[in-house]
């Protein structure tokens, strides 16, 4: 009998995970959404193949973040004239595109590869709680509370 463990079409397949964003914090949730798509979490993992799985965002607008970065997060782009660097505080883009703020957020936490793009493309984000892609679910991702600290003695 062989000893070999190939590769199974089922840790090949790529599933649809659900994330709400409601009152999360962006930085650990984008950390988390990275790891779906880039597929850490699959015992296949290898960093040249792209086979990470499809992530649904709802209640991007909840979304939020400590400190003072709502008052002094900034996001630049630049249009390409002379003069033309574009900026746009954060609480503007909460109103405008909240699911832009999320996007950034996790593009900056995949590595940056030519992979980057086909892996943004399967990070699906909606302002609300509905989506056309609930038929597609498979997991939904709950982050487990960090635990309490100890009492003092």
């Amino acid at each position: 009998m062989s000893q070999f463990v190939g590769n199974t079409s089922l840790a090949f397949a790529r599933t649809w995970h659900a994330v709400s964003a409601q009152d999360r914090v962006l930085g650990p949730l984008a950390v988390n959404i990275a790891k779906l798509l880039m597929g850490k979490h699959k015992p296949i993992y290898d960093q040249s193949k792209d086979l990470g799985d499809y992530v649904v965002v709802t209640n991007a607008k909840q979304v939020v973040v400590t400190g003072r970065k709502a008052d002094q997060r900034v996001y630049r782009h630049h249009t390409m004239y002379p003069g033309g660097l574009k900026e746009i505080k954060y609480k503007e883009m909460m109103e405008r595109k909240p699911e832009e703020i999320i996007r950034k957020a996790v593009s900056g936490m995949l590595p940056k590869n030519t992979l980057r793009d086909r892996r943004l493309e399967r990070l699906k984000i909606f302002d609300g709680e509905q989506h056309p892609y609930a038929q597609n679910i498979v997991q939904r991702y709950v982050e487990t509370p960090a635990p309490a600290p100890a009492p003092k003695a």
